[in-house]
């Protein structure tokens, strides 16, 4: 295939489980770029995440974060920025309250929570190479939220609510689990794969000249934008079923390999 754009997600899919860039992937993305293919990410991280890898990749094309509802550019000057309405953002953590679920709230471009030493906070930490800002009251901070995020050890529960609260908030807010253990709630209308058809557009590209790459269910979105899309190892067969090839997973290179065979052609 004749491609001349590669859209990756990054948790699951780009970094390795202990969120490394492995030397292969590394590679893979110097190769696009020395073939004069474009390469961009489209995350739930907040700006702030992409920092690190855009300057590791040295990326030169907007970056998707939040699930594409805010632009930025790799140096995360903000390009377009959505916000969840007031009161949907009021609505989303009430219901979360009321579950006896963590919440996270992203807003004036901080990662803010009431608890430093909650579930994953750690985690969250070396993901965004940063520190969480503590405040024992978030309610102030919904009126400027770009995500919220619950968080819960209790991933078979928070599937559940998933359930529930995207049918609750259906057309208001998108609401899907990015891990496991994290439930994101987003801007409506606005999706990784509303992402990239935007910047198709930009760049002139048809969708058939686009791949992207995924390993989770808010990844579906990026696969309907592309010709080529492919899906990790490590993604449930729900995922693995909506592309249209399977590579390795995140900790088997599978990255790399995808870009290798299934954009370069080789066996």
């Amino acid at each position: 295939m004749d491609i001349a754009l590669v859209v990756s997600d990054v948790d699951g899919t780009l970094v390795t489980d202990d969120k490394r860039l492995t030397p292969a992937t590394i590679d893979a993305v110097r190769r696009l770029g020395a073939a004069g293919i474009g390469f961009t990410l489209a995350s739930s991280r907040p700006p702030v995440g992409l920092r690190s890898l855009a300057e590791s990749l040295d990326l030169r094309l907007p970056m998707g974060a939040f699930n594409g509802s805010t632009v930025c550019a790799p140096d995360l000057r903000p390009i377009s920025e959505r916000l969840i309405p007031e009161a949907v953002a009021r609505e989303a953590a009430a219901r979360l309250d009321a579950a006896g679920i963590d919440m996270w709230v992203f807003a004036d471009g901080a990662w803010n929570l009431r608890d430093a030493q909650a579930p994953y906070t750690d985690l969250e930490r070396r993901t965004l190479q940063t520190d969480p800002t503590v405040m024992p009251d978030l309610s102030p901070l919904l009126g400027r939220a770009a995500k919220i995020v619950g968080v819960s050890r209790d991933q078979s529960g928070l599937a559940r609510l998933e359930a529930t609260l995207a049918a609750e908030l259906d057309g208001r807010a998108a609401v899907h689990c990015s891990q496991p253990y994290y439930l994101d709630v987003t801007p409506p209308g606005i999706d990784k794969g509303s992402f990239v058809a935007d910047l198709g557009r930009q760049l002139g590209l048809p969708r058939k000249r686009i791949a992207t790459l995924g390993d989770a269910a808010n990844d579906i979105a990026l696969f309907r934008e592309s010709g080529l899309s492919i899906a990790m190892g490590n993604a449930a067969a729900t995922v693995q079923r909506a592309a249209s090839a399977v590579t390795l997973g995140n900790n088997e290179d599978g990255f790399a390999r995808a870009i290798n065979r299934f954009v370069f052609g080789d066996t």
